[in-house]
């Protein structure tokens, strides 16, 4: 089970449409097999703990469905399992379920993708049910013994079984949605009364109250929120309290009145669960330009906790911890977490952020057959294939490698096609290629491009943030740090230089100061990288650091291949 790491970067959560709902799924080029398929090997079960389980799917109509060609994964209750389901809903057998439900609870257990469990997370996985909801995972150690749960109801029994067409978890519990909105969910719980009333007053109530949908995709939302308990400690008795020490207009369904901002302070416009939230320093709010920052500490998530240096010294603002046990409650439109302190709106300082260019694309992670596993190349796509990455023509390299920090990068030709790496063919010459970067809060910050020598091969890249170029240096993607006198890091960053990967330093692993940005809005931005001059077929975007120009170090921390950051 990976542990939560506190990295520097912006993950984003992107649902996939699968077979069930007849919605476009990516296609992959994988071999095909002469395994059974996912109900073949039901059926076939020499234990026979799935008879019930291929009845449901013969009621559903999906026999033919779960014999199709694919690449998915399948939780599949046993016999005992559906037994107990049907005790605790009532229901005296199959006969008494209508297609409808059944196909529901297919939909459920099934994903479009093939997830093992050594990609299993704490929090949600990658790809999103084909019922339309995330499936979250943790582990339990009862006496010694390690178990997988999924979404809090069933423990898998037997993980990994390699089918034709996907693979199957056997589990112990049928697994069962949420049918509640975040503002329902929030509704029937006392402990929230006093937040219940502050959206229901702002109108934000209604935002929650909804599954709604833009240009065909859920718009999913996170909620932070305070129980009653919270409020009293600091005095906080009930609505009417926190009513008059925030609004000040008399206007509550006011964007700009005070409790209308500090409402909107708690709810993110995305949905992130627990292990999303520690993947990324900072989280923008439905508050404008207001963000929650983000720590990972001794197994606790802190929310806010925030330090930095003043001509004083250092100053520590502590933060505000989120419950585990109580945080990852899923709704029909997003997830709910339980914060165990006071959240407000608070000036922020601009703080580092260490960029993945790789692991921030939820169009490349949510494909869990290539993610992380293997070199591939992305189509242009009429310049749409990715929201947050756009590039000039043909295709783009995802490059698994042991070179980059989480052990890949993108690889580029610029200025002449690439070279054919593993032999997954080449992508013609570009002369650009442009990033939206993570949330930025504003302040003045040093830029570091981090990247990856491959050969030899001469050329100068300029980037450019927000359309004005950074002018301290351009990328020589040829160049080893190695190269550069005099080699001890204070000397070497004081030439712009500096070791970013590895415990060990490698002189393949280069980052380059490129310039100092005011970024005078907090938000997202962009920046590209042009070809000036030259050529290379080998050209590796790993990462990108913001760090405040009066931050204490511009040369820690550094990010091994395996994940491991170094301070």
């Amino acid at each position: 089970m990976k542990k939560f790491a506190y990295l520097l970067i912006v993950m984003l959560a992107a649902a996939s449409g699968l077979f069930l709902n007849s919605c476009q799924k990516t296609q992959l080029q994988e071999a095909t097999s002469n395994d059974p398929n996912i109900l073949q090997y039901l059926q076939n079960d020499s234990l026979s703990r799935f008879s019930k389980l291929v009845t449901l799917i013969d009621k559903a109509g999906y026999t033919t469905a779960f014999n199709t060609y694919g690449t998915y994964t399948f939780f599949a209750p046993t016999n005992e399992a559906i037994d107990k389901y049907m005790r605790e809903k009532n229901i005296a057998s199959l006969e008494s379920f209508t297609k409808e439900q059944l196909q529901d609870i297919l939909k459920f257990h099934l994903l479009g993708e093939k997830v093992y469990t050594y990609n299993f997370n704490d929090g949600k996985l990658s790809s999103i049910t084909d019922y339309g909801q995330y499936l979250i995972t943790s582990v339990t150690n009862v006496d010694g013994v390690s178990s997988y749960i999924v979404n809090r109801q069933g423990k898998v029994l037997q993980q990994n079984i390699e089918l034709g067409n996907g693979i199957i978890h056997v589990i112990d519990n049928v697994l069962q949605p949420t049918e509640l909105t975040l503002a329902k969910l929030l509704e029937q719980d006392p402990e929230y009364s006093i937040f219940t009333e502050a959206l229901k007053a702002t109108g934000l109530f209604n935002k929650l109250n909804t599954q709604a949908v833009a240009n065909g995709d859920t718009l999913w939302y996170t909620v932070i929120a305070e129980k009653n308990q919270t409020y009293l400690d600091s005095g906080i008795n009930n609505f009417e309290a926190l009513k008059a020490r925030y609004s000040k207009s008399g206007n509550p369904a006011s964007p700009t009145d005070g409790l209308y901002l500090y409402t909107a302070y708690h709810i993110l416009p995305d949905i992130k669960f627990l292990a999303d939230i520690v993947t990324a320093t900072s989280h923008e709010t439905l508050a404008p330009l207001e963000v929650l920052t983000n720590k990972f500490i001794n197994n606790k998530v802190l929310i806010n906790d925030d330090s930095y240096t003043t001509i004083n010294g250092l100053v520590h603002e502590p933060g505000v911890e989120l419950d585990i046990a109580t945080s990852d409650r899923s709704a029909i439109n997003g997830v709910l977490h339980h914060a165990m302190g006071g959240i407000a709106i608070k000036e922020r300082k601009p703080f580092a952020v260490y960029w993945d260019l790789c692991s921030t694309q939820p169009e490349l992670t949510r494909l869990s057959a290539i993610y992380g596993k293997k070199t591939y190349l992305f189509d242009f796509g009429d310049g749409n294939t990715f929201k947050d990455l756009k590039w000039e023509r043909s295709c783009l390299k995802y490059r698994v490698a042991s070179g980059g920090y989480l052990k890949d990068y993108w690889q580029m030709g610029m200025g002449r096609s690439s070279s054919n790496t593993e032999n997954t063919g080449t992508c013609s010459g570009n002369s650009w290629i442009e990033f939206t970067t993570p949330l930025l809060v504003k302040g003045k910050y040093k830029v570091w491009f981090c990247y990856y020598t491959q050969n030899s091969t001469v050329s100068a890249v300029q980037a450019s943030f927000n359309g004005t170029p950074l002018t301290s240096a351009l990328i020589e993607f040829h160049k080893k740090i190695s190269s550069v006198q005099p080699k001890d890091e204070a000397n070497l960053a004081a030439l712009g230089w500096k070791w970013w990967a590895g415990t060990k330093p490698s002189g393949s692993t280069v980052g380059r100061m490129l310039g100092i940005v005011d970024v005078t809005s907090t938000g997202r931005h962009k920046i590209k990288f042009e070809l000036l001059s030259g050529q290379n077929a080998d050209c590796n975007f790993d990462m990108v650091h913001f760090i405040p120009i009066d931050w204490p170090s511009q040369t820690s921390p550094r990010f091994d291949p395996d994940g491991t950051i170094v301070y």
